[in-house]
């Protein structure tokens, strides 16, 4: 079955940095966007960032720029996202996303992963 499977998250202090991993299985992903959206306890899940399949664009919610940065290995079928300067308000549950074109998995993605957890403690 298809799969995105997320890794690297953990607890960290605010000002710290964590690398978020996403290995995706099951069939091709060829052509596709792929990205990340996070939910806190008690709010809806807002997108993060995102990156084409060539990674000739990326997109980035407001609160996370010159912070998280997004990228993606193709041969390994992963995308990253590092995250730095991390503040107690990225603590979440992070989701691994994919979906046709950059612009679509920012609303709809195709394809979800488990999601792993980020916590952030001031």
């Amino acid at each position: 079955q298809v799969q995105l499977v997320e890794s690297g998250g953990g607890v960290v202090q605010a000002g710290g940095a964590l690398r978020l991993s996403c290995a995706a299985s099951g069939r091709s992903f060829s052509g596709y966007a792929m990205g990340w959206f996070r939910q806190a306890p008690g709010k809806e899940r807002e997108f993060v960032a995102a990156i084409s399949w060539s990674s000739g664009g990326t997109y980035y919610v407001d609160s996370v720029k010159g912070r998280f940065t997004i990228s993606r290995d193709n041969a390994k079928n992963t995308v990253y996202l590092q995250m730095n300067s991390l503040k107690p308000e990225d603590t979440g549950v992070y989701y691994c996303v994919a979906g046709p074109s950059l612009a679509r998995i920012t609303t709809t993605p195709t394809y979800w992963g488990q999601g792993t957890q980020v916590t952030v403690s001031s």
